[in-house]
């Protein structure tokens, strides 16, 4: 069983920055993608940032240009670099992983395995 914990969640004005991080355990491979998804109350939880064990990333136009993923897999870490924050920014993010391909990155049903999340919060 994976389990998926997210740490770097916080509250921050709006052009500020915060970086995220999930860590796995049970695990003894690395999952073939690892994303990053945000919800806000009432609303569908949306693709943020994915990434292939290769390297290659996949962005939301809403954040390209403004958050970083990327993993380190000798830690079983991955992150989110988020800076120039805005309050629509403002949601749970969930740190999810999937062990074989995918179609769309950053499409939630795509994933296997999900944290608990952490609450980001970005004041103007």
């Amino acid at each position: 069983q994976v389990q998926l914990v997210e740490s770097g969640g916080g509250s921050v004005q709006a052009g500020g920055s915060l970086r995220l991080s999930c860590t796995a355990s049970g695990v003894t491979y690395n999952s073939d993608y690892m994303g990053w998804f945000r919800q806000e109350p009432g609303k569908e939880r949306e693709g943020v940032a994915a990434i292939h064990t290769g390297g290659y990333t996949y962005y939301a136009d809403s954040v390209k240009g403004r958050f970083t993923i990327s993993q380190d897999n000798a830690k079983n870490t991955l992150y989110l670099q988020m800076n120039s924050l805005k309050p629509e920014d403002t949601a749970m993010y969930y740190c999810a992983a999937r062990f074989g391909t995918v179609w769309y990155p950053l499409r939630r049903n795509e994933y296997n395995f999900w944290g608990q999340g952490t609450q980001v919060t970005v004041s103007s």
